[in-house]
């Protein structure tokens, strides 16, 4: 008879090599590239490229709802793009005030308590908090003077509109024949729920600890920790949460030797935008797929976005990458373990 940890080992390495069903995710991709594409490329053609942050994380409106009818899928990113200005909005303002990277803490915790109510509230898919805290955690780490705020912000704005507007588009076309799966927001009952306050609790303790233990560390890019806390913990059981965690140390690791590669490159602002542009498709191809092998795309997708902003050295950009991503799942399961013991939660 195998030993459990041969029989843990053997499921760790089926889920990292198994792919699952496409599920029509070339209109999911397409959607993400347009949402994003066009708002990049009218910004280099503009030579304002120092709002490709708030840009792209208001694009990231597009990314919900994936499986949902029109109607609904427009409601839930409704309720995402709110969130997601918010975000941008809170770390555009820790970043213009010269915030100190313990405020910019606080922010990244107070975004995870308010967007895992959101993402309960609302049935968000895909559920969790990691793009609102990547969208604090990366704004505030970026240079803004206080009088380009509201500039920021009003990007964050046009751009989650625009996604809202390439995603009501599929409603023009004829009807495709598959079961959709349809939104039904439980606002009354996951307000009412006592479930709803300690997984809340529990998302922002990751999402903080995660924060805080990089910062103690001296490690750049903190919030990256977070962003992989809150990708770790996000997951119906453990077991669930645990192989997440896995595949996003395993992918991300690939990622940094792929992003490598692809940054040692020095492509062209221009050639950079279109390559963002073709991974994020990517990305949308493979992320309902295979978790691991999806990353060794978001990977280099993150850190050329990135690198579109900023001037750190790519060798740092990498360390920090690989660094706060194995930080950040190591708390982020050593928090769901703590829990369930402390606190076991129904399956």
């Amino acid at each position: 008879m195998p030993s459990s940890d041969s029989t843990a080992l053997h499921r760790a390495w089926e889920s990292l090599t198994a792919f699952g069903p496409h599920g029509d995710a070339h209109w999911v991709a397409l959607r993400a590239g347009v949402s994003m594409g066009m708002p990049l490329l009218l910004l280099w053609a503009i030579g304002r490229l120092d709002l490709a942050l708030p840009a792209t994380f208001g694009a990231f409106t597009a990314l919900y709802g994936r499986a949902n009818s029109h109607r609904p899928r427009a409601l839930m990113q409704s309720t995402a793009a709110v969130v997601l200005v918010v975000a941008v909005a809170t770390g555009t303002v820790l970043s213009a005030a010269g915030a100190g990277e313990w405020l910019v803490v606080v922010g990244l915790a107070g975004i995870a308590a308010v967007a895992a109510l959101a993402s309960l509230v609302w049935a968000w898919h895909p559920p969790g908090v990691l793009f609102p805290v990547f969208a604090v955690g990366a704004t505030a780490g970026a240079p803004v003077s206080s009088r380009d705020v509201a500039l920021h912000l009003a990007v964050a704005v046009a751009t989650a509109l625009f996604a809202l507007v390439v995603g009501a588009m599929g409603a023009l076309t004829p009807a495709r024949h598959r079961p959709r799966q349809h939104w039904d927001a439980p606002l009354h009952a996951a307000l009412r729920s006592p479930r709803t306050a300690p997984e809340i609790t529990r998302v922002t303790l990751a999402v903080a600890l995660a924060a805080i233990v990089a910062t103690v560390f001296g490690l750049g890019h903190a919030y990256w920790a977070s962003v992989a806390a809150a990708a770790a913990i996000a997951g119906p059981s453990t077991r669930h949460q645990v192989l997440r965690g896995v595949h996003r140390a395993v992918g991300t690791f690939l990622g940094v030797v792929v992003a490598a590669g692809l940054l040692a490159l020095d492509l062209g602002t221009l050639a950079t935008i279109l390559l963002v542009i073709v991974l994020q498709v990517g990305a949308e191809l493979l992320i309902g797929r295979n978790y691991a092998v999806a990353l060794m795309v978001v990977t280099p997708l993150a850190l050329l976005m990135v690198h579109l902003g900023s001037t750190a050295p790519v060798t740092s950009l990498l360390q920090d990458r690989l660094s706060d991503t194995i930080l950040g799942v190591v708390v982020g399961l050593a928090v769901v373990v703590a829990w369930d013991r402390a606190l076991p939660r129904r399956r």
